[in-house]
Parts: C-alpha cells; structure tokens; sequence
C-alpha cells in the first residue's frame, strides 16, 4: 500500500535542532511540514489553528516539558520524542510514544522512526476505510504425534515459534500441542481480529490478553515482550480499544 502523507509539526528550543529535524523532513516523501515552534507553549496555540498528525517534540524545555505537553495532545495525534537524556525513554513508552530519538541522531535513525510512524497512520487509516473482513475460522486442524488435532481458536492462548515447530498454549491445558510448522504459515491462517504477531517467535490471542505492562503482555502467568517490529500495529490496537 502506498504510504499517505503525514503531517507534522517540529517542536524544540534549539535552534539547530530545529533546523536539523526540519532538513530530514524536507527529505523525507511521506512527511508534510506544516511548521515549526520553539517551545510547548508556542505549539499548543499553533495546533488550534493547524491539527497535525505527527510531532517530533522535545522533551526538556523551559515552562512545559515535551512529556506534560503530550499528555494534553488529542489522542489522533501522535509523538516521537527527541531529547539528549536517554532516561526519558521509559517516561516516553509510557505515554505511548511511537519513537524515541536520542540526539544526536542522524537520518538513518530519524527515517526509522518516521517509517514507525508511517506504519501506524497507514494501519489506522486502513482500518477506518477498508470494508470489515469477514472472518468465520473458529478452529483448524494441526498435525500432532501422527494425529490430525481439532483446535478451537477461542481456547488458544498464544502460539509459541522454535525453529520449525510451534507450541500451541491453550486454556486448561499445562502442556502446550506441539505441531510441524512454521509461525509465518501460522499466521497467514489465522484471523487477524483475533490474533497478532507480537515478536519473532510469538502469536497471541488478543481475546485473551489480561495485561498490557509497558513492552510486555501478560497471558496467564507468561510474559511475551512486544519487539520493536511489531510495536506499531500493536500500538494501533491498542488505540483503537482504548477508552482513555
């Protein structure tokens, strides 16, 4: 899919660096300047005359700090932060922040970020234009000991990736099913409203997430860590099934 544009604004109080991020910008296809401000306070009044989609803010800043300001953005618009204090980061994920940019950065970094940031406008513009998918897979049938197995979807918990077989972790089960296949055929069958690939080696049921803690989720007692590849469409589902 061809990537939309996105519109942003450039919040710091340095001068050069403002003047950096709006260089890669400019040379960036997707992003479309609409201005830059030299404190929170100078970009609050701004975007009551220009919403944006997509800040690239500064977090130390005299009056506001880029952290308190973003906690009063909308909740359409979205941040990556820039500062020169890799102990913001923390502080940063938990205001669901797409990216963190430690500066000095260069373009390489920076287009990486914007890239994320690409990735989640188009996955959430996506979902609001493209006609619901009609999904009616309720179980499928693996392969196990020699024998052809009948797993209902709704009672998976995770599935779980080693090489070239996958562990399927079900509800009142102690012992996973394990099956002779590879996790990206895995997830070419499987409904996307009811299952997301989080990391490298793990599929979850997001029916059946109980908590969301930072990078990690919580499934029963097992931790999975959300990787950065696959943090932008997990971030786009957790915006779209939030309430605050």
């Amino acid at each position: 899919m061809k990537n939309l544009k996105i519109s942003c604004l450039i919040v710091d109080d340095e001068p050069m660096a403002l003047n950096l991020v709006e260089s890669y910008v400019n040379k960036t296809p997707f992003l479309d300047l609409k201005g830059k401000c030299s404190s929170a306070i100078e970009a609050m009044e701004f975007l009551k005359a220009t919403p944006v989609d997509l800040l690239f803010l500064d977090i130390q800043m005299p009056d506001l700090t880029g952290i308190e300001f973003s906690k009063l953005l909308p909740k359409e618009t979205r941040v990556i932060f820039t500062t020169a204090f890799d102990e913001y980061a923390l502080e940063g994920f938990k205001v669901e922040a797409l990216d963190y940019l430690l500066k000095p950065f260069d373009y390489a970094e920076f287009l990486a970020a914007a890239n994320k940031a690409s990735t989640w406008f188009n996955l959430v513009r996506g979902k609001q234009t493209a006609p619901e998918k009609v999904e009616s897979n309720e179980f499928l049938f693996v392969k196990s000991e020699y024998k052809q197995v009948r797993i209902k979807l709704s009672e998976v918990l995770y599935f779980e990736g080693l090489k070239d077989y996958i562990k399927i972790w079900l509800k009142d089960q102690s012992k996973p099913i394990l099956t002779l296949m590879s996790l990206k055929s895995l997830e070419d069958e499987l409904p996307e409203s009811q299952f997301m690939r989080v990391h490298r080696s793990y599929i979850v049921s997001l029916n059946n997430i109980n908590v969301i803690e930072r990078s990690q989720i919580l499934i029963n007692d097992q931790r999975i860590t959300v990787s950065d590849q696959y943090k932008p469409k997990f971030l786009a589902f957790i915006n779209g099934h939030s309430f605050n």
